[in-house]
């Protein structure tokens, strides 16, 4: 069962988060106007909550009932780093896992597409944000923590999304029944 589906921000493609752990990529098969999964990412060991693609589609972050948020990473056929590809279909490789970051549920994620900083949703009451450094290997990436909201909720926080036009706005919701706004400013 699906939980959430997000759409590439270019491409046709479709990416749904599911009870079984995994995330699917589909997209439509234009000879017979069927929609096709392409690719299903396996890492999480635990329900995938929510999805998020970065601005260029080229990355996904993943939050889950593990505790631990994933960045993957597409491939496309004929890439530099020697990914093997099948059927001229893109590779998604999770090439990040942050853990020990969250206590509880990540129930969702949000990736920033003016800032490329990462929101994450906690079942610990606490809204974090991330930031790629910029000095590591972007097929090993490091993230780091910039900030995180203690106690940013009176119960668990199930929703985080950034404002698309302004930087650093961000919007969550929660158990207790509020929605708040917070400026987050580096």
């Amino acid at each position: 069962m699906h939980i959430q589906v997000v759409w590439h921000p270019s491409d046709e493609i479709l990416a749904s988060a599911s009870y079984d752990n995994t995330i699917k990529l589909f997209r439509e098969d234009k000879s017979d106007n069927d929609w096709i999964c392409i690719a299903t990412l396996e890492s999480h060991e635990s329900t995938v909550w929510s999805i998020s693609f970065d601005k260029t589609g080229s990355q996904l972050v993943s939050g889950s009932d593990d505790n631990t948020m994933k960045i993957w990473k597409e491939y496309k056929a004929d890439n530099s780093e020697g990914i093997p590809t099948k059927d001229n279909e893109s590779a998604w490789k999770c090439i990040c896992t942050l853990s020990g970051f969250h206590t509880r549920t990540v129930y969702d994620v949000d990736w920033c597409k003016l800032t490329n900083f990462i929101a994450t949703a906690c079942g610990d009451d606490i809204i974090r944000i991330f930031k790629y450094e910029e000095k590591s290997d972007p097929n090993t990436p490091t993230y780091s923590l910039v900030n995180s909201a203690e106690k940013s909720h009176g119960q668990d926080v199930n929703c985080v999304t950034w404002n698309p036009k302004i930087s650093g706005l961000l919007a969550s919701c929660s158990d207790d029944g509020e929605i708040k706004l917070w400026n987050f400013v580096e």
